[in-house]
């Protein structure tokens, strides 16, 4: 036993110097993680690049050619403004830069070297540059095919790169690997890059209709990202989300919800079974000044009768981001929150059927492109397959309060009764009219009734 008791205290000693060695090296806050198997296997993928393969993860599929990556690296050698910036000064200065880079990854890569990890950040951060960041090119005459603007996104092509490069959750490269790069091609390098590709960020976010602000990006709490789909992610956020700060426990304040007795909450109602109850949905659109300034701004109104839905334009990419943007959740909740995720779940289960989806479109809420609206509620049925999440719990779940307002409004038969008549009856002009006649002439016929029977007693 001696030998065992020996191997296994080595190891406990080795384990607590790896644990301390962490601690002082600070952790980066957000992971580059592998999506979890459960979440995977449902759409798979849609976790995948078909075009460009950037960072550790898909290191093997080396797409698109070599070739292409290295015209990239010669568009930003192109851009540099002293001549002593050679291949070798980038691929030093990157060396420096390797195990933090490498500490970004919830994997340890070790059948990728050294030379290749650096070799590979560079040729990815090149890449990325050339496509989304304005360097002013000096001498690009031979590379010139090879550069691109920031008004790139009329082809096929340059839309894929987009999908491949922001909405992916494993093929991303550390943010600050694209600024060291920036900043050794030109003078003001780091802040280039962080403006070209924020500005490139909000100008995708509005064209899809996701977003029109990014609040994390605004002075004075001006945030840097950690990799492109944080970037998109630091748009999702909520307004009034105080309880969903990362870190923040039950007795917070915020807005009231993490102060009251946690309960059970069981599944959104589906729409229909909102409509049901008497909830009205309505749509608005995004405003920088408005109260709606992303999708996640649910709202019900203070009489509780009126749900607030942020209009959701949906084609094949929307679930592709959404779902990304969950897997950046699941492995760093404590740092980002879990509010698309909420989100996401709300959406899921409001929508689940096409009867569901056809009243939504129909009011506005959901605008898609889909073959028919049973498509549409499919993709919502499967979106959330595989997540992790406590609804129950209001310091993660910001439509927690919501969530509970709309049930004990579903549970009243009054409002029920309410709604049911106002759709059999009062939906319909000529039945409301032939209602009030009826009504009308039931009370004629109870006084009619009332004054012969007192004529008859006086009689």
């Amino acid at each position: 036993m001696d030998p065992l008791v020996n191997e296994l205290k080595r190891k406990l000693d080795s384990l607590k110097s790896s644990m301390a060695q962490l601690e002082e090296d600070s952790p980066p806050g957000i992971m580059v993680a592998k999506v979890g198997h459960l979440t995977r296997n449902v759409r798979n993928g849609e976790y995948d690049p078909d075009h460009v393969s950037i960072g550790p993860y898909n290191y093997h599929w080396q797409i698109p050619t070599q070739q292409d990556k290295l015209r990239s690296l010669a568009v930003v050698l192109s851009a540099a403004e002293e001549p002593s910036m050679t291949v070798e000064v980038y691929l030093k200065e990157l060396a420096f830069l390797e195990d933090k880079a490498r500490s970004y990854y919830a994997n340890t890569f070790d059948g990728i070297t050294k030379h290749q990890f650096v070799h590979m950040l560079l040729l990815d951060g090149c890449y990325i540059l050339s496509r989304f960041a304005s360097f002013p090119a000096k001498h690009t005459a031979h590379v010139a095919g090879a550069a691109r603007s920031s008004a790139f996104a009329a082809s096929l092509e340059d839309l894929a790169v987009v999908r491949d490069v922001f909405f992916l959750a494993e093929n991303q490269i550390p943010f600050f690997v694209l600024e060291k790069i920036g900043e050794l091609t030109v003078s003001d390098g780091k802040a280039l890059v962080g403006r070209c590709i924020a500005d490139h960020a909000l100008e995708l976010m509005k064209a899809q209709r996701y977003a029109v602000a990014a609040p994390a990006m605004v002075p004075p709490e001006l945030t840097a990202p950690e990799n492109l789909l944080h970037l998109l992610h630091m748009h999702l956020k909520p307004q009034e989300t105080d309880v969903l700060l990362p870190g923040r426990g039950a007795t917070g304040t915020g807005n009231g919800a993490a102060d009251k007795t946690v309960s059970s909450v069981g599944r959104w109602r589906t729409a229909t079974e909102y409509s049901y109850a008497g909830v009205e949905f309505r749509s608005q659109e995004m405003s920088e000044k408005g109260g709606v300034r992303c999708i996640l701004d649910v709202k019900l109104d203070s009489g509780g009768g009126t749900l607030v839905v942020p209009r959701l334009d949906i084609d094949n990419e929307t679930w592709r981001l959404l779902r990304n943007l969950m897997g950046l959740e699941q492995r760093n909740r404590e740092a980002v929150g879990s509010h698309v995720t909420a989100y996401c779940i709300f959406m899921s289960q409001l929508a689940s059927d096409r009867k569901d989806v056809e009243m939504l479109s129909k009011r506005g809420v959901i605008v898609h492109a889909h073959g028919n609206d049973g498509e549409v509620a499919q993709h919502f049925a499967d979106l959330c397959k595989g997540i992790t999440f406590d609804k129950s719990d209001p310091n993660i779940n910001y439509l927690w309060d919501t969530r509970q307002k709309l049930d004990k409004r579903s549970r009243s038969y009054r409002r029920r009764w309410m709604a049911w008549l106002r759709r059999k009856y009062f939906s319909n002009p000529w039945l409301a009219v032939g209602l009030l006649a009826a009504a009308i002439g039931l009370v004629c016929e109870l006084v009619q009734a009332v004054y012969s029977a007192l004529s008859y007693k006086q009689a």
